[in-house]
């Protein structure tokens, strides 16, 4: 196998280094790993001070190229310069049919599309990392089609997620933060954003506030399938959950759409509906939180 695995954990209490030096670290890890679309690097795995980037094992590179001969969920725009693919049914949303590359996208709601978002980048050969979201479903990603190889991990990264962010814009292609609630200051988003541009790597925030976002999609839990109907009603096994899906952005006005997420073979697929005017509002009227997580 000639992908990298870059399973990088940072701790915020590493060894009696300054956050300085922690950095730094980082810096030279991000340095060493080969350039987005580079596949001759392979080795085993690599450890200094709380920073660790892992080789591929064989158990892992044939879940992998299993992963690879199956069909895959995505809007495949890889082909487009600039723009990174998005699950079935998103880029419809998009102007673009996708994330452009260079800026930042807020997502809030289900965390289905974060998983969505994981896996059609890592399958198109794009590497992402995921900062502080320690419980982030990675077999329901894996079950969408992810290449588990070109995922970063970075659950815990300490007091300063946002300058963790910054650094791992140097070396792929979508970096995912979570703010666990945290509002970035204007003056640092916009540091952020023309890193991000400087780069040309995509920057999605979630569970927080960040101002200047170019994109925001919000995605809600409109319902569940499987549990039967009239007098089976209640019975059975979830094999689907339907999203709302709402994008707005700067350049564009909003638009919404319901798609299904369905368990079907062993993988999990995302089955686009229609435009749906008004089923966000009928979501929030039902009280369907944010917090509301399927693992499919």
């Amino acid at each position: 196998m000639t992908e990298v695995t870059e399973l990088v954990e940072l701790s915020a209490d590493a060894a009696g280094l300054s956050r300085q030096d922690r950095l730094a670290q980082l810096r030279r890890q991000i340095a060493s790993i080969p350039s987005r679309g580079d596949t001759s690097f392979s080795g085993p795995s690599v450890s200094v001070a709380g920073v660790s980037v892992a080789g591929v094992s064989e158990t892992s590179a044939a879940a992998s190229e299993s992963v690879a001969d199956r069909d895959r969920p995505v809007v495949d725009r890889a082909h487009k310069a600039g723009v990174l693919p998005v699950p079935e049914g998103i880029g419809a949303l998009l102007p673009q049919g996708g994330l452009v590359r260079g800026t930042v996208v807020s997502v809030d709601g289900a965390a289905s599309l974060l998983l969505g978002l994981v896996a059609s980048v890592t399958a198109s050969g794009g590497h992402v990392a995921v900062i502080g979201q320690p419980r982030l479903g990675l077999l329901a990603a894996y079950e969408m089609g992810a290449q588990l190889e070109r995922l970063a991990l970075v659950p815990a990264p300490g007091p300063d997620p946002v300058e963790i962010a910054a650094v791992l814009l140097d070396g792929m292609d979508l970096v995912i933060l979570g703010l666990a609630g945290a509002s970035v200051s204007p003056s640092r988003a916009r540091a952020v954003v023309a890193r991000a541009r400087s780069k040309g790597s995509t920057l999605v925030v979630t569970e927080g506030h960040w101002d200047g976002a170019e994109v925001r999609l919000d995605a809600r839990v409109h319902g569940y399938g499987g549990f039967g109907q009239g007098r089976e009603l209640g019975r059975g096994r979830l094999n689907s959950l339907s999203l709302a899906v709402r994008a707005r952005g700067r350049s564009f006005q909003p638009r919404t759409t319901r798609l299904d997420i369905c368990s079907a073979a062993g993988r999990v697929e995302w089955v686009p509906s229609r435009p749906v005017e008004g089923v966000m509002s009928k979501v929030v009227s039902e009280q369907v939180v944010s917090s509301q997580v399927v693992s499919l």
